[in-house]
């Protein structure tokens, strides 16, 4: 219990610091700062593989193509989907991995700390949202009042992620929860998922933007970096609902999800809490001298987070970190969570 109080009084403190200057949203003016130009003599080389969460494919495909112009020598193979489905190739399937990126800083500490890493970098935020297309039924009708409304009407389709697989996909479940108790309808979160039937959900996130695109949707819940990239409008939820303000963090608290554990047939809960993501270095990354430059690269405030900040979503400046930082990472200027 320490280490939470701890834990989120930093957190709420980086928040507060993130807010203030700004950083709530997409910045394309006075931070971008010119790349550092690579060493004189290039020793970098080889592929850096990356397992991440889909909605971090857009700003990971930008930072891949910056630090490849840097290190020419250096290949980022990316290979995006749910963050539980990218630590699960880790430990379940064997892969070779350098980096895993996960949308939620818990499913490194619940399925690779310590086997896989010794750390975790807490280096961005999200929130989640309602995303649609102007040809979306009622598109010109919803809001952020009754848009739990709109959706359980006749004819309208919504999707979500796999809560097993994806993050977003539990995430959305405790948003119903949540929006069940801000709304004082207690059934309301049983008639929300009743009206997301499995033809609806998709292993991650990301995978439901051809529904909404194709017209077999109207409408999805994502997150808000992601509908900012795809340039599509979208419904801001109540920060109560959000998952992005440490404020509401003892009422997400109050909704629950289960979802599959480590073992096989094990089920673990997951309760709610402020968007947090995470990115580790593995111990047996088989290209460790490059994967470590691409971390570095990707946590500094001028290079990764200028990125992420320019694709819409907020980050962690400086990022936190838990457990033991590996010598290489030492010199990054990270803040540590407890």
């Amino acid at each position: 219990m320490r280490f939470w109080r701890r834990f989120l009084t930093i957190l709420a403190a980086a928040l507060l610091l993130a807010l203030t200057a700004g950083c709530g949203g997409k910045n394309t003016g006075s931070m971008h700062q010119p790349a550092t130009k690579p060493a004189p003599k290039e020793t970098l080389k080889g592929k850096v593989v990356i397992f991440h969460a889909g909605s971090l494919t857009v700003p990971l495909d930008k930072m891949a193509k910056e630090f490849e112009r840097l290190h020419p020598g250096v290949k980022i193979e990316r290979e995006a989907s749910g963050s539980r489905t990218a630590a699960r190739k880790v430990t379940d399937l064997h892969r070779p991995c350098d980096i895993v990126a996960a949308a939620d800083y818990t499913v490194i500490d619940d399925l690779l700390y310590p086997t896989y890493t010794d750390h975790n970098v807490l280096f961005a935020r999200n929130e989640l949202v309602i995303m649609y297309t102007p040809q979306s039924k009622y598109a010109g009708e919803i809001n952020s009042k009754n848009w739990y409304k709109i959706l359980l009407r006749p004819g309208v389709n919504y999707g979500r992620s796999d809560e097993n697989a994806d993050p977003c996909g539990y995430r959305t479940l405790m948003c119903w929860q949540l929006a069940a108790k801000y709304y004082r309808d207690p059934g309301l979160y049983e008639k929300l998922n009743r009206g997301c039937p499995p033809r609806n959900i998709r292993p991650k996130e990301v995978d439901l933007i051809s529904l909404l695109e194709t017209k077999t949707l109207d409408y999805v819940f994502i997150y808000r970096s992601v509908a900012e990239q795809h340039k599509l409008p979208y419904v801001t939820l109540p920060p109560e609902l959000n998952l992005s303000d440490i404020r509401y963090a003892s009422f997400y608290k109050e909704a629950a999800v289960r979802v599959k554990g480590k073992k096989p047939g094990e089920m673990v809960t997951y309760s709610g809490k402020p968007i947090v993501y995470g990115v580790a270095l593995l111990k047996n990354a088989p290209n460790r001298e490059a994967a470590t430059a691409f971390l570095k690269f990707m946590i500094d405030r001028n290079q990764g987070l200028r990125i992420l900040k320019e694709c819409g979503q907020p980050v962690f400046d400086p990022p936190l970190y838990k457990g033991t930082l590996p010598p290489e990472l030492k010199e990054a200027a990270l803040k540590p969570a407890a």
